[in-house]
């Protein structure tokens, strides 16, 4: 395909603001400031459930270990109850009265040490308990970052698709009834070149690559026939020549 329409290379260029625009909106789409705050959030998402899972398991351990020392206490307590219940009841001989006095002090240094373990235990637990709700709290507001986060994201998209649809359907119009060749061997060269196929030629420079044209070339092109589809020797783009250049040749 050397030739087309003029109009319809003039109309080409206007086909490529759009489909410029299209690819704008595209990048754009990925690019939402809300995109990267969520791939953040995540992040601290990833964060905080580890060290939730550290803190609970943590606490889960202490309560264990809260249990078997209040269990040892307890049986510290009954033990010196029975003892001293024996004691009191006056059934014994001295000589037993004095081996249970003897269990009872034992059984009082015991259970004393046994609640210094306990209390430990229980502050222990009592900070990670501190810690973990601090973790829960910050957990839930980073979940409710991501929820705005994501009613953001989709607001974005919605307001882009609206102009995506928009501009995709007079594309559709504009590209409608060009020559066929013409339009087939810009999309080539639009997949080729970065998403632009067609360019202005302003003076002597090619809107497409922004480089000037060297004389030979420059003309060439003035002297082709205002149906023939020039090409940029430079970047190879499809060059479309102002009104006056046609008119003059």
């Amino acid at each position: 395909m050397t030739t087309a329409p003029v109009e319809d290379q003039r109309r080409l260029l206007d086909v490529q603001a759009l489909d410029t625009r299209v690819q704008q909106l595209q990048h754009k789409r990925t690019t939402l400031p809300a995109l990267a705050r969520l791939v953040e959030i995540d992040s601290q998402l990833a964060d905080l459930h580890t060290a939730l899972v550290q803190s609970r398991t943590a606490a889960s351990d202490l309560r264990r270990e809260l249990a078997k020392a209040e269990s040892d206490v307890e049986q510290v307590r009954a033990r010196a109850t029975r003892d001293q219940t024996r004691l009191d009841s006056g059934a014994v001989g001295a000589k037993d009265a004095q081996a249970l006095m003897s269990e009872l002090e034992s059984l009082t240094r015991r259970q004393g040490v046994l609640e210094e373990v306990e209390l430990d235990v229980m502050e222990r637990l009592e900070a990670h308990e501190d810690t973990l709700a601090k973790l829960d709290e910050a957990h839930q507001k980073v979940l409710e970052a991501k929820t705005e986060a994501e009613a953001e994201r989709d607001a974005g998209y919605a307001e882009i698709d609206r102009e995506l649809n928009t501009v995709q359907g007079e594309r559709a119009s504009l590209a409608e009834g060009l020559d066929a060749g013409l339009v087939a061997a810009y999309d080539k060269l639009r997949s080729q070149l970065g998403g632009l196929g067609a360019a202005a030629l302003r003076g002597r420079r090619c809107e497409g690559c922004r480089l000037e044209l060297n004389p030979t070339d420059l003309q060439a092109i003035r002297a082709a026939a205002p149906d023939e589809v020039v090409r940029c020797e430079e970047c190879g783009r499809i060059l479309v020549r102002p009104v006056e250049t046609a008119a003059a040749e």
